[in-house]
């Protein structure tokens, strides 16, 4: 068994991994301020360290004994979030958690990217292989990951075993902070009536993804990066299924790919306003795109997932209903 510390283990996905972790029978330590929410951690057994991932001797004392790091932490909600301080945490924050777990003598550090890292395929999907292809400018979260990756890259080069994890949008019960499960959230409250755009996207659930991060530890190849996913969907398909799931009519108002761009100028005219909105201009510019990806690396090196989509749908109203969000 491993000692394992988890950056990031007080939100969505981090706790998942802690959970999984601990399932497992691994000793599990928490990397998180003393002021931090534990909520998503009810029922796991774990250690605290006390600090953050821009600490750097907060960091070499969480990391001291351990076999390995899960650095899931990151600033993900970038249009609610300063993009200065995402850069920071995202990029700065891997060199750190890096460091530490060199310093440290960790044997392996799995590290959290993102899907919005990897590169669109124009109507296709792409595999780890595809290259960032985005206007950096305009999609700040999938460059800053392309940094930290680059990061990674470095140390990987300089000897250091990490493995590189890219979820797509993850669903499952937990989103304290509503970012994929958002979704849920406004197709119950708006039923017929959400604007449904002509793209699509992939999707995974958070336990699929927390065990697909137990075996990157296990057995994934340092250096490599494995895109985790589970289906990809249309957003008409996606939408039609959330209002199956939570008991409203399927949505009638489609979002013609000619209109995207004069709502995403009156989107960031709202924002520049200071009213907040679920999503930024540019993300509905993305809505259009099939931003699709291949899942047959993950699935042939950790298993197929094991939580099908409307399961996990399931599970997410549920969680929201029991935690009065809905």
């Amino acid at each position: 068994m491993a000692t394992a510390l988890i950056t990031g283990g007080t939100g969505f996905v981090g706790s998942h991994v802690a959970r999984a972790l601990a399932e497992a029978g691994h000793t599990v330590r928490i990397l998180h301020r003393r002021s931090s929410k534990l909520t998503a951690l009810e029922g796991v057994r774990y250690e605290s360290a006390y600090g953050d991932v821009l600490e750097a001797d907060a960091l070499r004392e969480a990391c001291a004994g351990c076999d390995w790091v899960f650095h899931v932490a990151a600033v993900a909600d970038y249009w609610r979030a300063d993009k200065a301080h995402m850069f920071k945490v995202n990029v700065e924050g891997t060199r750190l958690v890096l460091d530490a777990a060199r310093e440290a003598g960790v044997k392996r550090v799995v590290f959290t990217s993102s899907a919005a890292a990897v590169g669109l395929t124009p109507g296709g999907t792409s595999d780890e292989s595809v290259a960032f292809n985005l206007p950096p400018e305009r999609f700040p979260y999938g460059y800053s990951k392309v940094l930290a990756e680059q990061v990674v890259a470095e140390a990987v080069r300089n000897g250091q075993e990490v493995v590189t994890v890219n979820p797509v949008v993850v669903m499952g019960p937990g989103d304290l902070n509503q970012i994929s499960g958002s979704m849920v959230i406004e197709s119950k409250r708006n039923g017929r009536f959400v604007p449904v755009p002509p793209g699509g996207a992939g999707y995974v659930d958070v336990r699929d993804v927390a065990r697909w991060q137990l075996r990157a530890a296990e057995v994934g190849v340092p250096g490599e990066r494995y895109l985790l996913g589970t289906a990809n969907f249309g957003h008409r398909e996606w939408f039609s299924l959330i209002a199956d799931v939570v008991g409203v009519p399927r949505p009638i108002l489609p979002l013609p790919r000619q209109i995207l761009p004069l709502a995403a100028g009156i989107v960031n005219g709202v924002r520049a306003l200071g009213i907040k909105t679920p999503m930024d201009g540019n993300q509905i510019i993305l809505s259009g795109k099939g931003v699709y990806f291949k899942y047959d690396k993950t699935w042939a090196a950790f298993g197929p997932p094991q939580v099908a989509m409307e399961m996990s749908l399931q599970d997410t109203y549920a969680w929201y209903r029991a935690s009065g969000v809905i």
